[in-house]
């Protein structure tokens, strides 16, 4: 039994499904269907059951099923070593997310300590070679399934990053208007750094320990200016860089400035330098070690949401992926345009038919095939 499971989940005029409601049993779990069939909006429901926008990075009217734009309501069982929750998110038309855990109102972060959930969709294989911000998501998105208090603190940086940008962007010199905020944004930087230093120390553990088919990154943080775990020596940084913050109008130190380098360990090759396939295989093994390390320290291995992950995997690495992540015992969510993707997995995993209809998406549980 995995520590952490989904056992149901609810939607009401999300994305293409105008209503939809399934259950779990702790396997793997693949949708499958055409493309355009609303598989990926079933994954991406999963993701906002943990802080943020989700997958897709999606404003919340865009989560509302067109035409009617009537709201949207995404409602989740789930255990988490052994307890029963119930968690509940979804915006009237024009208002703002709402979060509901075990019926009490309460705030996207505290989602983190609930549901960690981790993910890989295609707009991700290329992040590699793309900017920083996005390898900090990922990054941070691990760092949250171990430290859940790494999205309060996240939250508190970027508001005082604001009331400092906006200060520098209005020519403000008085370093008393800036101490203030500088100590608040040293504090939860400083946290921040040693998180994601300490989850990095993690995974590296995690892949060098692992019997697994996926190449193990070595992996460091980088980025522009200091990333100290010291909340002085940041506030010193930043009080430090002020003429040079006031010239740009923004402020150019801190963990915002940070980023992911990852190598392939045996190959002494950046990622940035291998090939598409071989960068897709990093990722992979950077959430299977996340998944794997969370499982051995807590006993709750993160939910893994892939989409159209199997499709750019040749089949011996498919079939390793699938034996991974059946073993690691935790909950995986997939999605793929036929059934044959998944073939090896068989009765290990749950499936499900995603199939565009009149009145809006039809899905129906099936049994996938045997066999490689």
């Amino acid at each position: 039994m995995a520590g952490l499971q989904l056992t149901s989940l609810k939607l009401s005029h999300f994305r293409s499904h105008k209503r939809a409601e399934m259950a779990f049993d702790g396997r793997p779990v693949a949708f499958i269907g055409p493309n355009g069939a609303g598989k990926t909006n079933l994954i991406e429901a999963i993701s906002l059951l943990s802080p943020g926008r989700g997958l897709r990075r999606a404003v919340t009217d865009d989560l509302a099923r067109r035409p009617e734009r009537l709201g949207w309501k995404v409602q989740a069982g789930l255990t988490r070593l052994g307890l029963p929750h119930e968690i509940e998110t979804g915006a009237e038309a024009g208002e703002s997310r709402v979060v509901r855990i075990d019926g009490k109102a309460t705030t996207q972060v505290a989602l983190a300590a609930v549901a960690p959930i981790v993910w890989l969709v295609p707009a991700m294989d290329r992040l590699w070679i793309e900017a920083a911000e996005g390898r900090r998501r990922f990054l941070d998105r691990m760092v949250m399934s171990f430290a859940p208090e790494h999205a309060a603190a996240t939250v508190d940086y970027e508001k005082a990053m604001r009331a400092r940008n906006r200060l520098l962007k209005d020519g403000v010199r008085d370093a008393h208007w800036y101490s203030a905020i500088e100590r608040l944004m040293a504090d939860s930087g400083a946290q921040i750094t040693a998180n994601r230093l300490a989850l990095i120390d993690r995974l590296r553990a995690a892949q060098l320990g692992a019997d697994t088919a996926f190449p193990a990154a070595a992996l460091e943080l980088g980025g522009e200016g200091p990333q100290p775990t010291d909340p002085a020596a940041l506030a010193a940084a930043l009080a430090d860089s002020r003429p040079r913050d006031l010239l740009a109008g923004r402020s150019l130190v801190g963990p915002h400035r940070a980023d992911l380098l990852a190598h392939w360990r045996a190959k002494e090759t950046a990622a940035a330098d291998c090939s598409t396939g071989e960068q897709k295989a990093l990722l992979i093994s950077l959430v299977l070690a996340n998944g794997r390390a969370l499982a051995q320290d807590r006993g709750v291995a993160p939910i893994l949401l892939l989409d159209e992950v199997s499709a750019h995997l040749d089949p011996p690495r498919r079939a390793a992926l699938y034996d991974e992540i059946t073993a690691m015992a935790g909950q995986t969510f997939m999605t793929g345009t036929e059934d044959a993707l998944f073939s090896g997995l068989g009765t290990r995993a749950q499936a499900f038919v995603v199939e565009e209809g009149a009145g809006g998406s039809a899905i129906t549980e099936t049994a996938l095939p045997t066999g490689t």
